[in-house]
């Protein structure tokens, strides 16, 4: 099942920025959500390092594929109200893996924690949190 979730999100993002910077997901599970970014020259910024934006883009969308599963039934859908990145290292090749976790999921708002690692060292180079709100149809 988790095979199928990951393949089917894959298809959803295909045409938007998910499928332009080439994140693959991985695994989901009750809160959380994992992905994976092959390191490319595409992502790089000029000076050689995997660009800010790139890891961004990767934590910012598991955590709101995560937030998509996790919303309240009858909720149409989510948008970002606040995130924040905090960069502890970068890559220049390689994998680089995240791991978005549920900090809480209400009615109104929903808050997403996630870590991004380089699969090749095991360094941790980005910590990010997100906050979305929950939106409803209009009555």
């Amino acid at each position: 099942m988790n095979d199928d979730i990951a393949s089917r999100a894959e298809e959803f993002g295909a045409d938007y920025l998910p499928g332009l910077l080439g994140i693959n997901f991985t695994e989901f599970g009750d809160g959380w959500v994992k992905a994976e970014l092959v390191v490319r020259k595409a992502l790089m910024a000029p000076n050689g390092f995997l660009h800010a934006a790139s890891v961004i883009g990767l934590a910012d969308s598991a955590c709101g594929y995560g937030c998509v599963r996790a919303l309240p039934e009858g909720a149409s859908g989510f948008t970002t109200i606040e995130l924040k990145s905090t960069f502890l290292g970068t890559a220049r090749d390689g994998i680089i893996d995240c791991r978005a976790e549920a900090r809480h999921c209400g009615r109104t708002t929903q808050l997403w924690d996630a870590s991004v690692t380089h699969r090749e060292t095991g360094k941790e180079i980005a910590v990010f949190r997100c906050t979305q709100l929950v939106l409803w149809p209009k009555k």
